[in-house]
């Protein structure tokens, strides 16, 4: 039970780590590898703070500064230096490698002994487990609210426009490269958080540990859309966060089979891919089985 509940609250906080790949992937139609970088970058700038004694909730909101500094960086390449997205983020996540050594002074920092924004009273009061997946329900909701927010905005509604169509949005007054600009900020800064919020659950950060985290992302997003088919806008939204948990549980499962916690990149590439064909051979047997049904009519 502790396992199921360990992992829901997992899905919970990583799902923030969806929602900002959502906002450059699905919206934007942006590949953006910076994610891979802005992750470490947050949970890095957040738990040094914190080792300095800055209070948590400050360096939780430093770390979505980062995080968005850090898309700033990946869009200045790609609207003024004419660098293809997917090279661009590459180019800012490994230079994001050696700024979190430099943020850190080291590869590894613990916050053993350290107040996190799971040391509120009410969260210590909690069954074991249970702080992660309470402070990871308000913060999804929280975050996700805000979001449905801006998107419904004149400002988000140009942001939609821009990457549904950016030639039609620009004969409509409206900067493609301003859209880039803020979508990339807004999507990295949700990334860094989530670095920020999983590290002071974890109780320490690394510089390796953004290795893989683009799948998780993919993999959160892909599954909200395979089990929830159909929905609005801001249903899918917190529909992702949903499709991070699923896919928490599906890890458990596969764990809980006997496979070694080593082989959890390929396990996750797996369950990526396969939910990412799924639709594909549904469609296949619908038209075999509609084939099937004609034949025998005849």
């Amino acid at each position: 039970m502790n396992l199921i509940v360990s992992a829901i609250g997992q899905g919970f906080l990583w799902g923030l780590l969806g929602l900002g790949l959502f906002l450059s992937f699905r919206i934007m139609n942006t590949t953006d590898m910076t994610v891979e970088g802005t992750f470490p970058l947050g949970a890095a700038v957040s738990v040094s703070l914190i080792v300095q004694g800055t209070n948590p909730f400050l360096a939780t909101l430093a770390a979505f500064g980062a995080g968005a500094l850090a898309g700033l960086v990946t869009a200045l390449l790609i609207t003024k230096g004419k660098i293809p997205s997917l090279l661009a983020g590459i180019l800012t996540m490994t230079g994001i490698y050696s700024i979190d050594l430099m943020v850190m002074g080291k590869s590894n920092v613990s916050l053993l002994g350290k107040k996190t924004i799971y040391s509120l009273a009410f969260l210590q009061k909690l069954p074991q487990y249970f702080d992660s997946v309470v402070a990871g329900t308000i913060l999804m909701v929280l975050v996700t609210c805000v979001l449905i927010w801006f998107l419904s905005t004149d400002f988000g509604q140009a942001f939609i426009a821009t990457g549904d169509n950016p030639q039609m949005a620009k004969s409509q007054g409206i900067s493609p490269q301003q859209m880039t600009v803020a979508g990339l900020m807004i999507s990295n800064g949700l990334v860094g958080l989530c670095g920020a919020v999983v590290a002071q659950s974890n109780g320490y950060a690394d510089v390796n540990m953004g290795m893989g985290t683009i799948v998780i992302a993919l993999a959160s997003i892909i599954i909200s859309e395979v089990v929830f088919r159909n929905l609005g806008l801001a249903s899918r939204l917190f529909a992702v966060s949903l499709g991070s948990i699923i896919y928490r549980l599906l890890l458990l499962a596969v764990l809980q089979v006997g496979l070694s916690s080593n082989n959890l990149n390929l396990i996750s590439s797996l369950v990526l891919a396969a939910c990412m064909m799924l639709p594909q051979v549904e469609e296949k047997l619908r038209l075999k089985q509609t084939f099937m049904k004609g034949f025998k009519h005849d």
